[in-house]
C-alpha cells in the first residue's frame, strides 16, 4: 500500500480549495483547567448513535473523562443523553457536521473557546457513513463524495486542527475507527469485492471534487468508496505516527472493535446483512488482521500486534467498551492497530501471556544479585497477575 497519500493530499489540496495541512507544533505545556476537576478531556465524533453513543457512555462510566460529543443533530443528542443518563457535568454536545469543512472549523473554534487552556487528551474519530448501494455519488457541501469526506477528509482536517492541542497533553491518544474492509490482505477486504485500492490516486490529484467521485479516478462505486475511506484512515494513522509521535508523544492508532451485529449503519446492507446470521467469513476477518496491518507498513517501533485473534460478532455496547479500552487502557498507550480475541482464543491467549509473564519474572529474579530480606520474604519470589480475556502479544 502506498504511504504517499498525505504528501499528495498536501500537494493537490490547495488546487482543490482545501487547506488540509498539519500545523507547525509548539512546545508542550502542562496546562490544566480547574473546572474539569482533573478529568481528561476526550472528543468523540458521532456520539448520538451507534458505536459513538456506546463509547461515550463507557467513557462516562469511568468517571475519569469529560466527553465532548461532536454531532450534527444537537436535538437528537439531547434526547439520547437524557435517555442514557449522561451526566451533564461530564458530557458536552457540540455541533459538528462532517459533511462540511466550514462546520469542522467552527466546531474546533467553539471547542477551543469553551475549554480554554485545557488540552485535549483523547481524540476519537468514530463517525462514518456507509452507502454501498447508491448507484450514484452523493456530494458534500464542499463537492467531495460524501463517504470520503465524512469518514476521512473531515477527520483529517479535525486531527490537523487539534494536533498541536493534543501535543500539550501528556500521554495523548488519537484513535481512528478502522475496518478490515479497507485492507485487501484480509478476508473482508480482499475476499469481498470491490477491493479497496487507491491505485495511483489520479482522482485525488485532480481534486476529487464533483464530478470526480473516487480517489483512484474511476467511476463511482459506493461500497468501494467506503472501503477506500477506511484504507485512507489506516494510512493516515501510520503516517501521523511516523511524522509526529516522537516529536509530540501522541499515540496514533486504528481500532477494529469487531463485526457489530446490531449496527444500524450496516443493517440490511451488503456485504453484511445483520438482520440474518453473519456470514462465516466475518469470523475470519480479524484472524488475518495482524499480518495485514504489517503489510501496509506499520514500522517496527509501532505496537502493531494489538489484541488480534479470532473474531465473533459483537454488540454495539461491546464494541463501545473496546473503543473505551483503546482510549483508556495502559496497554493501548502505544501507536498501532487494535483488535480483540474472542472466546476460547482469548482464554488461551491470557494463559499464554500469564505463562510468559511468569517466565520473565523468573528470569529477572534469577539474574538479580542476592538480596537480603526480612522474615517471610523470598529473594527470588515474585507475584504475577493476569487479566483474563484480553492480552497483548
Amino acid at each position: 500500500m502506498r504511504l504517499l497519500l498525505l504528501a499528495l493530499a498536501a500537494a493537490v489540496a490547495p488546487a482543490a480549495g482545501l487547506n488540509l495541512q498539519m500545523p507547525a507544533l509548539r512546545g508542550q505545556t502542562g496546562l490544566t483547567d480547574a473546572r474539569f476537576g482533573g478529568k481528561k478531556l476526550v472528543v468523540v465524533t458521532g456520539t448520538s448513535s451507534g458505536l459513538g453513543r456506546k463509547t461515550a457512555a463507557a467513557l462516562l462510566r469511568t468517571g475519569k473523562y469529560h466527553v465532548v460529543g461532536a454531532v450534527r443533530d444537537l436535538d437528537k443528542m439531547e434526547v439520547v443523553a437524557e435517555v442514557d443518563g449522561f451526566d451533564p457535568d461530564l458530557f458536552t454536545p457540540m455541533h459538528c457536521e462532517l459533511n462540511s469543512f466550514a462546520s469542522v472549523r467552527a466546531f474546533v473554534d467553539e471547542l477551543k473557546e469553551w475549554k480554554a487552556a485545557k488540552p485535549v487528551d483523547r481524540l476519537i474519530c468514530n463517525a462514518a457513513v456507509y452507502q454501498p448501494s447508491l448507484p450514484y455519488a452523493k456530494w458534500s457541501e464542499d463537492g467531495h463524495e460524501q463517504q470520503m469526506q465524512i469518514n476521512y477528509l473531515s477527520h483529517f482536517l479535525l486531527t490537523s486542527l487539534l494536533l498541536d492541542d493534543l501535543a500539550k497533553a501528556p500521554g495523548a491518544r488519537c484513535v481512528f475507527v478502522g475496518s478490515v474492509t479497507g485492507n485487501d490482505n484480509t478476508v473482508g477486504g480482499g475476499g469481498v469485492y470491490p477491493i479497496a485500492d487507491l491505485k495511483k490516486l489520479d482522482g485525488l490529484k485532480l481534486g476529487a471534487k464533483n464530478p470526480i467521485s473516487m480517489f483512484d479516478g474511476y467511476n463511482f462505486d459506493g461500497a468501494k468508496a467506503y472501503k477506500d475511506s477506511k484504507l485512507c484512515l489506516a494510512m493516515l494513522s501510520h503516517t501521523l505516527h511516523q511524522n509526529y509521535h516522537k516529536q509530540t508523544g501522541i499515540a496514533f492508532s486504528t481500532v477494529y472493535p469487531g463485526a457489530i451485529a446490531d449496527s444500524a449503519m450496516l443493517a440490511g446492507k451488503p456485504p453484511l446483512d445483520t438482520s440474518a446470521k453473519l456470514p462465516s467469513f466475518v469470523k475470519a476477518m480479524v484472524e488475518f488482521e495482524l499480518n495485514a496491518m504489517r503489510r501496509i507498513g506499520f514500522g517496527q517501533d509501532m505496537h502493531a500486534d494489538g489484541l488480534t485473534g479470532e473474531a465473533e460478532a459483537v454488540s454495539t455496547a461491546q464494541a463501545g467498551g473496546r473503543l473505551l479500552q483503546a482510549a483508556h487502557d495502559v496497554r493501548c498507550s502505544k501507536s498501532g492497530h487494535w483488535a480483540w480475541k474472542e472466546g476460547d482464543a482469548a482464554a488461551e491467549a491470557a494463559a499464554a501471556a500469564a505463562a510468559a509473564a511468569r517466565a520473565r519474572a523468573a528470569h529477572t529474579a534469577s539474574s538479580r544479585p542476592p538480596r537480603r530480606f526480612g522474615s517471610g520474604r523470598s529473594a527470588t519470589g515474585s507475584r504475577v497477575s493476569s487479566r483474563s480475556g484480553r492480552t497483548r502479544v
